[in-house]
């Protein structure tokens, strides 16, 4: 090849070359691109996940709605057992959350009286909790309304309010305006018997959780579910406040909106 041949091909060669490289301030435009993408997307990928996660807690509560209705239905109508700690583990679920012992222990959930309905040891976490004991995730999540299941509440808090035994009582109150179990929050759950004092003497003694965009799933005697967002601003966060220290006044509107599908005055129809 003569010399004219070989620089005329050197010449085309680094020509070609240009053309198919990229240079240094295109290379850090894309990532500043892909950078941009990424941080307009994460939000979407959270929140997806997140309605996920709230999406699995409300079918959790929509099973044990079924599983106990269809405890009364084979016991004479009888609503399941619920119970405080200190009375009894014969109850819908025995055990107490704040003990290491208990709060990962799966034998208990099975020996609680919905099991043979609610057969399914994780539909009783819900899967958006962050608790632990020990390393290990906390067995459950939810609680009783502690006015459904035995006259606890009638000989311990006198307060004419109505306690529910029985399924026929329920009907007659109202079976949708009536919660029964509840997600509550991590840093209050203990036993599996939810604490609503009617007269305001302890307002959230027991804590609703708030790890659904800030709101709590609860289900309803009739079967139903449903999302209950926590929206006065007076309303604390339970995690940031000493065990104990964080209830409200009698005012306070996530306070008022709980009691009121609580249970009714005695006598109320």
């Amino acid at each position: 090849m003569s010399r004219f041949a070989r620089k005329l091909t050197r010449r085309r060669s680094a020509r070609t070359a240009g053309k198919g490289g990229f240079t240094l301030i295109e290379i850090l435009v894309v990532i500043a691109i892909i950078a941009i993408l990424a941080a307009l997307l994460l939000p979407v990928l959270q929140s997806g996940k997140a309605k996920g996660k709230r999406a699995a807690c409300l079918n959790n509560l929509k099973q044990f709605a079924i599983s106990s209705q269809m405890y009364s239905a084979d016991n004479d109508g009888r609503l399941v057992d619920n119970l405080p700690l200190t009375q009894g583990t014969n109850v819908w679920v025995p055990g107490t959350m704040t003990d290491p012992t208990q709060a990962t222990n799966q034998t208990l959930i099975r020996q609680g009286k919905l099991y043979p309905y609610a057969s399914q040891v994780p539909i009783y976490r819900c899967p958006a909790d962050p608790s632990q004991s020990g390393g290990a995730p906390r067995v459950r999540s939810y609680s009783m309304n502690c006015w459904m299941g035995s006259r606890y509440m009638e000989r311990t808090y006198p307060q004419n309010y109505r306690t529910f035994v029985r399924e026929s009582e329920v009907s007659s109150a109202g079976p949708s305006k009536l919660w029964s179990i509840i997600d509550e929050h991590e840093a209050s759950i203990d036993d599996a018997w939810f604490l609503v004092t009617m007269d305001d003497s302890m307002p959230f003694a027991s804590f609703p959780a708030m790890r659904h965009d800030h709101g709590y799933v609860l289900n309803f005697a009739d079967g139903h579910v449903e999302t209950h967002k926590l929206r006065d601003p007076t309303t604390p966060n339970p995690v940031l406040s000493p065990q104990g220290g964080y209830q409200v006044g009698k005012q306070n509107l996530d306070w008022m909106r709980l009691k009121q599908v609580t249970t009714i005055l005695d006598g109320a129809r």
